[in-house]
């Protein structure tokens, strides 16, 4: 048999196969490489730097805290940004700054993002800015890249987050009556604050969104803690929001003359509360897992140098993750405090004081974060937000993530408080990115 014919046509096949291949390598290397968007450093920068101009204080930080004049001055340059890059803007009757962008289908739930403008007293820079701000510089990419979404967009500047959420319990429906005679860190109360915003304490519940109104919201945060700066990783991939629950611990002893009672007769509550801290640390470091505890104000009466201290009030705090690991941290402090009052003969007694329970991100937004930062080249770890965040309001409403970037230090709450340009520029290229994932997904 002529074997020739079909050993030409291999060879014939073979030639074609590597012509095609060099074509398309040829083609391929002619196209341009697909852009990927990434936030501007420089433009964030100096967003920073002139936010913090408002209620800059000697230290380097800021007292930029809700309701005040800087507060007030703050919100309208943050407006005027939220205005040039497009948004359609309004401040709600609860005093929150709302940026609405229209997309192709403005029947489709929103996708929500945004953060806060507001600080601690003797605050930092970053702490809520950066998310606030990232937000904007999202809507500045999409303006300058022709993006429109399929879904439309709202950005959240949320009032007054650092005296207790009070702009996202608003959307949660979760602010009640009562608080609004709350006093601020400016003096004012939150009625007054929230009239001086440009809301209507009168018609604050309007604002409440229903489960479900939002496909997704999103918020970019400074870490607050030293996790992302030590390990040298880019991108915190949020799990979860930890639960806060709060007792005031009472301690009853006895007060008397600090010069003539033996120290074998005293039934000193300064003693028994500073035990009790003791064994509040050693409960949460010794138990196994992330959780954390304590002490922070105390106050012992009467008060004077001479005086056995009588009684002594001193909070008591436990975060987690898991309600119910708190609680049985709890309860284990409570056990030892019951060996310290037998031992000092002095009562100890709990009032429960507040109690934010955990709020679990989205595991699916957990994943388009992920997703995002790798496509961007950066590196990210899955962490607990050891912090209170408005995040844990929307939760209520709608599947959430949260973006954290590092803090150098650890540092927070403070002047010193610092996060670098091109940290500030990543977490926005990753928030772009989850938006545009999220708003393709099937949730």
């Amino acid at each position: 048999m002529n074997n020739k014919p079909e050993s030409n046509y291999h060879e014939l096949l073979t030639v074609m196969r590597l012509s095609a291949l060099c074509l398309a390598m040829l083609f391929s290397s002619t196209l341009p490489a697909q852009k990927v968007i990434r936030a501007s450093a420089e433009r964030m920068e100096t967003r920073i730097k002139e936010l913090s101009k408002f209620g800059a204080n000697p230290e380097g930080g800021v007292s930029r805290v809700a309701y005040s004049d800087a507060d007030i001055a703050g919100r309208k340059y943050v407006i005027e940004l939220m205005k040039n890059a497009g948004l359609e803007v309004t401040i709600d009757f609860a005093g929150n700054i709302v940026g609405k962008r229209a997309g192709k289908n403005n029947n489709l739930p929103p996708i929500a993002f945004g953060s806060h403008i507001d600080s601690v007293p003797g605050g930092g820079n970053y702490d809520g800015d950066v998310g606030s701000l990232g937000a904007i510089e999202c809507i500045e990419l999409m303006k300058e890249n022709k993006i429109t979404t399929n879904h439309p967009l709202e950005v959240f500047i949320f009032q007054n987050e650092e005296g207790g959420l009070v702009g996202s319990e608003a959307i949660a429906g979760i602010l009640h009556d009562e608080q609004l005679n709350l006093l601020s860190s400016s003096g004012k109360t939150l009625r007054q604050g929230m009239i001086d915003i440009g809301g209507d304490p009168q018609r604050y519940k309007e604002v409440a969104r229903k489960k479900g109104a939002f496909k997704a919201f999103l918020e970019l945060h400074i870490e607050q803690g030293g996790f992302l700066d030590q390990e040298g990783i880019n991108i915190g991939v949020v799990e979860g929001i930890v639960g806060i629950k709060q007792w005031m611990v009472t301690f009853e002893g006895k007060a008397n003359h600090a010069g003539t009672t033996p120290m074998n007769q005293r039934q000193d509550a300064m003693v028994a509360a500073a035990q009790f801290v003791l064994e509040t640390n050693r409960i949460a470091l010794t138990t196994p897992g992330r959780q954390v505890a304590t002490n922070g104000k105390i106050n012992a009466e009467p008060g004077a140098p001479n005086v056995i201290p009588g009684k002594v009030d001193m909070t008591l705090e436990i975060r987690d993750l898991d309600f119910d690991k708190m609680m049985s941290v709890f309860e284990a402090i409570k056990a030892s405090g019951d060996k310290i009052e037998n031992e000092t003969g002095v009562k100890i007694s709990y009032q429960s004081l507040n109690e934010n329970i955990p709020a679990i991100t989205d595991k699916r937004v957990q994943e388009a974060i992920a997703a995002s930062a790798k496509d961007l080249g950066l590196s990210s770890k899955f962490m607990p937000s050891g912090a209170g965040h408005d995040t844990q309001d929307m939760a209520r409403l709608a599947p959430t993530g949260m973006i954290f970037v590092p803090s150098k230090d650890g540092i927070s709450h403070s002047p010193k408080e610092y996060t670098s340009p091109q940290d500030m520029a990543n977490g926005a290229s990753v928030l772009l990115q989850t938006i545009l994932k999220l708003d393709k997904a099937k949730m």
